[in-house]
């Protein structure tokens, strides 16, 4: 076979190596979404507080502590890594609890952290 068409065809690979991934990365946001609506919406996604707080409590501690800066919801932030997403998740922070592996396992956490960093802009 001639060189160029090798090179040709090892470029093609290079090039749509990247696309390959993407269904896999697709398909991880997908179940993180699933994921966070059962363990984290409840805190952290839209809704009304109790007695009538216009927020959920994750997301009220959330405005007060970045005041603006950032959104209070958690899925329309840009800013998050996914090692800040693990860490919290593992360690808590103030009121909010921290989850066991057996609560939420790595791949799980994977999968969250994926969903909470798709639009990151780091």
């Amino acid at each position: 076979m001639n060189m160029r068409v090798l090179a040709l065809f090892a470029l093609m690979g290079i090039a749509t190596s990247g696309f390959a991934a993407a269904p896999g990365k697709a398909q991880q946001i997908a179940e993180g979404e699933k994921l966070y609506k059962y363990w984290c919406a409840t805190c952290h996604g839209p809704g009304i507080g109790q007695n009538g707080a216009p927020y959920l409590p994750g997301e009220t501690a959330l405005r007060a502590k970045y005041k603006g800066a950032v959104p209070g919801l958690l899925h329309e932030r840009t800013d998050l890594t996914p090692e800040f997403v693990k860490l919290f998740v593992r360690q808590g922070i103030s009121v909010m609890p921290f989850f066991r592996k057996t609560e939420i396992d790595d791949q799980q956490l994977d999968a969250i952290a994926a969903y909470l960093t798709r639009n990151s802009k780091k």
